[in-house]
């Protein structure tokens, strides 16, 4: 460890994402010559080829591979402890804009009220995202972080707390042979067309939340979604705490047996973690929700 300079690894690790050294040096803002002598320094410290260098290609090595899994949480750790101290120092401050999916739960309320109350320089806003679209707003920018529904396997976005467990109900037309019912069965709800999420949504996602063998309308919003169902279009998955705030005479909320609960989880793009969306991601913790893992690839 003796000597060792972030800024070698820091280089690495731009390398290891462009493997390009004209790119690495643009985004470091130093000469390619720079980059490929800060690599060669590394090089030598570690006692080992990381890169192999062509005219045509950069590639890792085996070792280089080895080295960029195990230094990349290493070193984000590290520039989380340096930001974390940073806030510390100043206080949170600035503006957190935190997304939400069609109705914003009651602990997502308190917890924003919460982190509000702890961090009052920090202006904190909630932004409704689109159902069909739960991690273009993290990515374009819009909202720092998003309350969305998992399943969440996005390689470049980071899944931290998971809160509001909750069994599902399918959203039925008052006409259709499910909404007298006191209960259905998963192999009954994936006989039925069930409202899934359109594109952008990964199919993944989609697929989790509409686990039907029937094509039913893709939507945009959760407005849209229950409009179709209204008009006996297909049914709908939605977690308890949704259907009770969204009732409507037209609509029959039936619980479903066998499916997995609904959770949602705080997500937030891998290198957009500010000091804020960390500090919100505590509140959010502290309430006594679980953690989920960072970055999330499975």
């Amino acid at each position: 460890m003796a000597g060792l300079e972030l800024r070698e690894l820091e280089c690495f690790l731009v390398l290891a994402e462009e493997l390009h050294f004209g790119r690495t040096g643009e985004r470091l803002y130093v000469s390619q010559s720079r980059v490929s002598q800060l690599v060669s320094a590394l090089e030598r410290r570690v006692g080992g080829r990381l890169v192999h260098r062509t005219s045509r290609r950069v590639a890792l090595t085996p070792l280089g591979e080895r080295f960029v899994q195990r230094l990349r949480p290493a070193y984000g750790g590290l520039r989380e402890a340096v930001e974390d101290a940073r806030a510390a120092a100043r206080g949170v401050e600035g503006a957190l804009r935190i997304g939400f999916q069609g109705t914003a739960d009651a602990r997502l309320a308190a917890a924003v009220r919460a982190f509000r109350s702890a961090h009052p320089e920090c202006a904190t806003d909630l932004v409704e995202i689109p159902l069909a679209d739960p991690f273009g707003g993290v990515r374009e920018g819009v909202v720092d972080a998003a309350v969305v529904l998992l399943p969440v396997r996005e390689p470049d976005l980071v899944l931290g707390p998971v809160f509001s467990r909750r069994p599902q109900t399918v959203a039925v037309s008052r006409e259709h042979p499910f909404a007298s019912r006191t209960a259905v069965s998963a192999a009954e709800v994936a006989g039925t067309a069930l409202v899934t999420a359109g594109p952008p949504a990964p199919t993944y996602w989609r697929t989790a939340h509409a686990p039907s063998e029937v094509p039913g309308p893709a939507v945009s919003t959760l407005q849209e979604g229950l409009t179709q169902v209204a008009a006996g279009h297909a049914g709908m998955l939605l977690c308890r705490p949704t259907a009770a705030y969204h009732r409507r005479e037209d609509v029959a909320f039936v619980p479903v047996e066998g499916v997995p609960e609904s959770a949602l989880g705080l997500v937030w793009h891998r290198d957009g973690g500010s000091a804020a969306v960390r500090a919100f991601a505590r509140t959010l913790a502290d309430r006594g929700v679980s953690l989920g893992e960072a970055p999330v690839v499975a």
